[in-house]
């Protein structure tokens, strides 16, 4: 795919539809576990509509504050959790189903649609076509739980399930050995360029099972950094004009690195970058 910097006159494309625009928290790490309330309502005048959430854990719900108290600053703030990133490494590394069950208790709580698996420890991760057929037949698992309980289950990438070995990849595996009706993935626009692909191709060959973007940017001199929607290296005007075909419900901006001036500012920068896309 051709990268380059998106033009500020044309529009993101969607057909009839205008989607809410969502923010990851996780790019706000460093002052949010200090400032659930405040930071969320400043997420909400910024005009995000969605978040998604990271964190959680069964003592401490999201960073001390309780799923039901959390549900309620949302609220008040016009905001919903579309999605959550759960820690899914006991899942995988011991069969842990009843960790997967609180989150399921938590995500119909919050009033979401989607149990995100968001990043695996390297030794739980495939290395070759087995183990990631292994790892499609825990997804399938988990995600017919999820079912079970009215929420849809997602696959979160970064750059490692891209690794070529036995001419395909981890991606390639994941994406063929998974109930299409039971399992949707989440693309990292950033992972996925970062490594070497093509979103477009990715549609193209799997439509509709990318129900979920990060859209993140990728710094024009350091590929290894971040920057401010519309400042960087992928053309997000191509991408997002294939949202149908992609199948895209949901999107959220994700900020990691390279911060200007900082963080909250930076989400606001990109937030304002897209709104103007959208309108």
């Amino acid at each position: 795919m051709a990268l380059g910097a998106l033009a500020l006159a044309p529009s993101f494309a969607f057909g009839t539809n205008k989607r809410k625009v969502g923010l990851q928290l996780y790019s706000l790490r460093e002052e949010f576990p200090k400032n659930v309330k405040g930071l969320l309502e400043q997420i909400g005048k910024i005009g995000y509509k969605e978040v998604e959430t990271y964190g959680y854990s069964v003592k401490d719900g999201f960073f001390g504050t309780s799923v039901a108290d959390f549900k309620k600053i949302l609220t008040d703030n016009g905001l919903t959790a579309a999605s959550n990133h759960f820690d899914f490494n006991g899942y995988f590394g011991e069969g842990k189903t009843d960790i997967l069950k609180n989150y399921i208790e938590t995500a119909n709580v919050l009033g979401s649609e989607y149990v995100t698996i968001p990043w695996l420890l390297p030794n739980l991760r495939g290395k070759n076509t087995d183990d990631f057929k292994k790892m499609a037949d825990k997804i399938n698992q988990a995600a017919g739980v999820c079912k079970a309980s009215g929420l849809k289950l997602a696959y979160h990438n970064h750059d490692f399930e891209f690794e070529k070995f036995e001419n395909t990849t981890g991606y390639e595996v994941l994406l063929n050995n998974t109930d299409k009706n039971l399992v949707d993935f989440e693309m990292d626009l950033y992972w996925v360029v970062r490594s070497g692909n093509d979103p477009l191709k990715l549609f193209k060959e799997h439509p509709g099972r990318f129900k979920m973007w990060h859209v993140k940017d990728m710094d024009k001199a350091k590929p290894e950094w971040n920057t401010e929607i519309g400042n960087g290296a992928i053309d997000f005007k191509a991408i997002f004009a294939q949202a149908n075909l992609s199948g895209m419900k949901h999107f959220f901006v994700e900020h990691e690195t390279n911060y200007v001036p900082n963080p909250l500012e930076s989400v606001r920068t990109s937030f304002n970058y897209v709104e103007k896309q959208l309108a």
